[in-house]
């Protein structure tokens, strides 16, 4: 709760390189938090053996990648600070489409350049 805490001491219009370092930061931690909370346990719970215990937890991340970049093509989304929506023209409203764009922030991470 503290780190969410430091929302409110920020300006409402951030600096470009801070913003990428905070985004670079979090996509950071998500990446380790799948690793260690997701990945390894489900492959410490596979029956498989060798290279077979690994298959589950593999098809399950490429899935997951799937279904993130799916989502990004084909529904509407609009980027904070973007004027103009993304995607298939659909009837959404904006506070719609910024969820959107929230819920599949980490696949558009690896879109922004450092």
């Amino acid at each position: 709760m503290l780190g969410a805490a430091f929302v409110f001491f920020m300006k409402r219009d951030m600096p470009e390189r801070l913003r990428k370092a905070l985004l670079g930061f979090a996509s950071g931690v998500m990446v380790a938090a799948s690793v260690w909370s997701l990945l390894i346990p489900s492959i410490e719970m596979s029956h498989g053996e060798g290279a077979m215990q690994v298959i589950p937890a593999a098809v399950g991340f490429l899935l997951g990648i799937l279904f993130l970049l799916a989502s990004d093509e084909l529904t509407q989304h609009l980027h904070v600070g973007a004027n103009t929506p993304e995607g298939p023209r659909s009837h959404l409203s904006r506070t719609a489409m910024l969820a959107d764009s929230y819920l599949t922030t980490n696949e558009r991470l690896f879109h922004t350049k450092l």
